[in-house]
């Protein structure tokens, strides 16, 4: 075996550290990035380099060497980071372990590893939840029908159904990574959840992101909802709390789900369009479901375009009930709080950002946590009686309505961070199967018609998708809990169960596993009226229809609009516009213009104007008489409301270089932002070395190029007139600078970098720039106080009207 046993230097990467070493301004006396792929880079070409060739080639011919063939050529690792899929990978949990022992395969570990033995052990879910009672299924009363909510019952008859024995159809492009839950307090008083049990407590999570309607291959910034799913691996078993970015939905019965999604989806006669919902088939749809109005408000409002994923809000979208260890219930609804803030993208730059890094979203969250620095969101819920629910002038049991805040404030529960990336794509982030029907003691269901039918659609689906029904074996989908039942055989079975007995009640196996009776799963007793007759049908009685309150479509919407920034209300007409500008058939952009006539006269003449049509009537009502909303305005509801609390940590900064660049100025940006958290890219022409004015090195690892400035937050503008003349005579940098004011970023121009403003054609106009900062390169120190924040509030919304000379 030809072998170089030099270890290969370590270069900027370090393995005693939780965190990726930084790199300073003079390493090696040339000024580079901070950008971490650069220095992971960097070490990974050290290794490579010590093998320059294949040394054995010349033994692979003749006959001696055809008998006697040599070993491979290796190398050895400065570090075992250097050949993991993450730098997380110490971040260990009760899920995920710790780091892979070197040259060790766990899956061919002894056939012990996955025998089971259900010995004096209560018989439980696949998901690790105690069964209570294994005799009967849940009924609405003794004598009434089953009830389809019962998962323990579907899931059994399931896997019974296929014991002998592809890409999702919604969520099929995500994005996913390991983390925990961390309880700020004991919870007891409202529920028994494992999660909430004790102040401190920590839950392994694993969370992926996920846009809605496109393939696995679409793009990331496409405007579209985006999934939230927390699968929480408890010592009770998992539970799932599958949402979205958005608290609302489009339809208020699991009735219309498939419709919704052949809407939405490529239109079929041709397959377009693909990841977008501006075509004909999806408009028609949703302008004769007046109850699609209050989410389709938050589809075209920036929330439909987030920055990044770790700037999103996530929500539970049902009502879910509490219940604690007495019985007694409680309705929740839960919120997930990014403490990135939220913040979006604007579209000429998502469509932008589509061309340049269709991944940008994944590769956003993925850099973020190998760079060490890891989202955080905090778990608050709005919890209120079923006696508040009947006051409300909506029905809680509505996906389409969202309560506000004002009426039911948040409670915060704990927070969770994302902290470690997957190993392996396919085998954690496609694998995962997520599902509503997953819940744990302390957690369970209201009679929301939309939730009803998910908890059924999302077990079904991962059969199909994941070849069938012991897709909970998969080791990213297994519980930490123990799992004890009698389920047996099909597709993909991992366990080896000893001993002969599948079934229960048993003696042959000394009753085991045994149903676990009160320890175990008990669904609430919701009350149920006793008649069934046509004479005595009341409102709890089983039935296909929606309740009164149901009706009302509008009064959230208007809410919603109303609670906007000028800014975004601008932002939510132009993406109707937009949109509708593609729907080929003129009656269905006129019949939902009527419909939003009914939320906003002001938003409705805007999207007519904009696709040169007359105002037409409003669109009937099916609540003529509506009740008086509680509430009118709630600034919560706007992106503005949650600036976030990071400043401009992990905030991607892009400062143009070319030979003749004032260094010092530049070091002293570089500090400043680098210490507030930020990541510094030098852009150039070309990659590679520039000289500066005094014969210093500055390293460009971005071209104008390669990195167009949509894929940055910030712009700086460098000092030195050799620089900036060589800049201005290239092409690609007025595009760059208009974009960045164009689409209102900070901006900061050092000394003669002033000159590429005035080129660029953007009039300095102090009351319509804000966001635009100058300087004369001795005073770059001062002024980054004021630059670190106009990069920190994210976008400068003054600056979207402004002008740019051609």
């Amino acid at each position: 075996m030809a072998t170089n046993n030099k270890p290969v230097a370590p270069s900027q990467l370090s393995s005693k550290s939780d965190k990726p070493a930084k790199a300073k301004p003079g390493d090696n006396g040339v000024l580079k990035t901070n950008y971490v792929a650069t220095r992971q880079a960097e070490a990974c070409n050290a290794l490579v380099a010590t093998i320059p060739h294949n040394s054995n080639k010349p033994l692979e011919h003749g006959a001696d060497n055809a008998v006697t063939p040599p070993s491979g050529v290796t190398a050895e690792p400065a570090s075992p980071e250097l050949t993991a899929s993450t730098h997380t990978e110490q971040n260990a949990s009760a899920k995920t372990g710790g780091a892979a022992q070197p040259g060790a395969n766990p899956t061919v570990a002894p056939l012990d590893r996955v025998r089971v033995d259900a010995s004096a052990q209560p018989l439980t879910t696949n998901q690790g939840v105690a069964v209570g009672d294994n005799q009967n299924s849940l009924k609405a009363g003794l004598r009434g029908p089953s009830l389809l909510e019962d998962f323990i019952l579907r899931e059994k008859i399931t896997h019974f159904d296929h014991e002998r024995i592809p890409e999702r159809v919604v969520h099929a492009r995500g994005s996913a990574a390991h983390g925990y839950f961390e309880a700020y307090d004991a919870q007891s008083k409202y529920t028994r959840a494992a999660p909430f049990s004790e102040k401190g407590k920590i839950t392994p999570v694993f969370v992926r992101f996920s846009t809605v309607a496109g393939e696995r291959g679409s793009k990331d910034t496409a405007r579209d909802a985006r999934g939230f799913a927390v699968k929480f691996y408890t010592d009770e078993g998992n539970w799932d709390l599958v949402g979205n970015n958005i608290p609302v939905f489009f339809i208020q019965d699991a009735m219309k789900f498939p419709d919704l999604v052949h809407a939405v989806k490529p239109e079929p006669h041709h397959g377009m369009p693909q990841a977008a919902s501006a075509h004909d088939t999806f408009w028609d749809f949703v302008s004769l479901m007046p109850e699609s109005t209050h989410m389709l408000m938050w589809v075209m409002s920036d929330r439909g375009i987030p920055r990044s994923y770790r700037m999103m809000q996530g929500f539970g979208v049902h009502t879910f009930r509490l219940v604690n260890e007495q019985g007694q219930s409680v309705f929740c609804k839960f919120h997930w709080k990014p403490l990135q803030g939220t913040h979006s993208l604007v579209w000429d730059e998502a469509v932008k950002i589509s061309g340049a890094d269709p991944d940008f979203h994944r590769r956003d969250l993925w850099e973020a946590i190998e760079s060490g620095e890891f989202p955080q969101w905090e778990l608050g819920l709005q919890i209120f009686s079923e006696a508040q629910a009947e006051g409300f002038s909506f029905d809680v049991l509505d996906s389409t309505k969202l309560i506000p805040e004002e009426l039911v404030p948040l409670i915060p529960f704990g927070r969770m961070v994302l902290n470690r990336n997957p190993d392996n794509f396919f085998a954690e982030t496609e694998q995962v199967a997520f599902c509503t029907a997953h819940v744990i003691p302390g957690i369970d269901f209201s009679n929301d018609p939309l939730l009803a039918g998910r908890l059924h659609s999302y077990v079904d689906t991962q059969i199909s998708r994941l070849g069938g029904p012991n897709f909970h074996e998969i080791p990213i989908n297994t519980p930490v809990a123990q799992v004890q039942n009698n389920q047996r055989d099909g597709m993909h079975r991992q366990a080896i169960n000893r001993g002969r007995v599948a079934y229960e009640p048993n003696s042959l196996a000394g009753g085991c596993p045994f149903q676990a009776g009160t320890k175990g799963f008990v669904s609430f007793p919701d009350a149920v009226s006793e008649g069934n007759t046509r004479q005595n049908l009341v409102s709890d009685d089983k039935v296909r229809g929606k309740p009164e309150k149901f009706a009302e479509h509008y009064a959230q919407a208007t809410l919603f609009f109303a609670s906007q920034t000028p800014v975004e209300q601008q932002h939510i007409a132009e993406a109707f516009r937009f949109e509708l500008s593609k729907v080929e058939v003129p009656a269905i952009r006129e019949r939902m213009l009527s419909s939003l006539v009914n939320v906003s006269q002001e938003l409705a003449e805007k999207v007519a104007a904009g696709l040169g049509m007359p105002l037409p009537e409003a669109m009937p009502k099916t609540v003529t008489e509506p009740q008086t909303p509680e509430v009118r305005v709630s600034p919560a509801l706007s992106l503005m409301a949650l600036p976030g609390e990071c400043g401009i940590r992990s905030r991607q900064i892009a400062v143009l270089v070319e030979n003749g660049v004032h260094h010092a100025s530049l070091v002293a940006m570089y500090t400043a932002l680098t210490d507030a958290g930020a990541v510094v890219h030098f852009v150039g022409p070309r990659v590679g070395i520039f000289t500066g004015a005094g014969g210093e090195k500055i390293a460009a690892n971005k071209s104008m190029e390669n990195a167009p400035s949509v894929l940055f937050d910030a712009l700086v503008l460098p000092d030195g007139s050799d620089a900036v003349q060589a800049l201005a005579d290239n092409i690609d940098t007025m595009a760059f600078v208009k974009d960045i004011f164009r689409h209102g970023k900070a901006l900061l121009a050092l000394g003669a970098g002033q000159e590429l403003l005035d080129m660029a054609g953007i009039e300095l106009l102090t009351d319509q720039n804000t966001g635009v900062l100058l300087s004369e390169s001795a005073d770059a120190a001062a002024i980054t106080a004021d630059f670190i924040k106009a990069v920190a509030a994210h976008r400068h919304p003054a600056r979207d009207s402004e002008t740019i000379g051609k």
